[in-house]
Formats: C-alpha cells, structure tokens, sequence
C-alpha cells in the first residue's frame, strides 16, 4: 500500500512549493515523476524546476529529452515512469489509474479552488478505502508543514 499525501495550498502558490519538495527529493536520491494535465503544464513545470533560485540544481526531463531511465524527475501527463519512481507528485487535478506499485503519490492542490477541494475530497475517500495510508497537510502560520490527519 502508498502513503497518499495531500498538500493543500492556500498559503503559497504551487510554483513556491514545487521546488522545495523536489529538491528533497533529488538529494534524498529519490527518483520521481511530477504528473500534470497537458503538455503545456510539462513545460511550465521544467521551467520553473530550472528557474527554481532557493533550491540546489533540480535536473529533470520529460518525454523527448531522451535517457529517460537516468532521470531524477520525470515530467508527463500520462501514467509513464520511465525512470522507475516509486514516489508521484501530482498537480494541476492530474489523478492516477493506479498507485499500486507507488511508495508514495503527493497531490497539491489549489485550497482556495473549489472545484479542486471537491476533486481532492474524492481522491481522499478513494484512497482511503483502498486501504492507503492518507495523510493530509496544511501550512500553519509560520509556513511550516503539519499533517491535520495525524491530529
């Protein structure tokens, strides 16, 4: 079974989070895919992860970049892993088909979206009547990242 983790945004936007959790990722050797909506989000995606300032060099590819196998973080908008990630973060509402073979799937989503909060409630209930272990995570007041599940 995954850990099934949902960052809920309210107090910064996905492009000043994004980042911070993949670079934890990289230097943790971990690989991973950061699956999104359309092509147009893919490229979005790689530009911020290489304009990202507060974080170390965060080297990523997506499908025409070749040597897929090799890469860090794996940029799609389809159910791909090609570099064997065994942990997926997923924005923009992209939902997977099957988590089974995960350690971990990251939702962040809008929490100033309805539509989004509606869509993540969803996924929520389904994962945890799945039996995954869901945890769900909302910033306090000092920005700092605290589970609301494990309360």
């Amino acid at each position: 079974m995954a850990d099934v983790w949902f960052y809920h945004l309210e107090k910064q936007p996905l492009e000043h989070v994004l980042p911070r959790i993949v670079s934890m990722a990289v230097e943790r050797g971990t690989p991973m895919v950061i699956e999104t909506t359309t092509t147009e989000n893919v490229t979005k995606l790689s530009d911020l992860l290489w304009a990202a300032e507060d974080v170390a060099f965060l080297p990523h590819g997506f499908e025409g970049d070749g040597q897929e196998e090799v890469q860090a973080i794996w940029l799609t908008t389809g159910s791909d892993t090609p570099n064997d990630a065994k942990m997926r973060l997923l924005v923009h509402g992209a939902v997977p088909q099957d988590i089974s073979m995960l350690s971990r799937a990251m939702f962040m989503f809008d929490g100033n979206d309805e539509q989004a909060l509606a869509a993540m409630r969803a996924e929520w209930k389904r994962h945890k009547a799945d039996g995954h272990t869901v945890s769900y995570w909302r910033q306090n007041e000092n920005g700092k990242w605290i589970d609301q599940a494990a309360k």
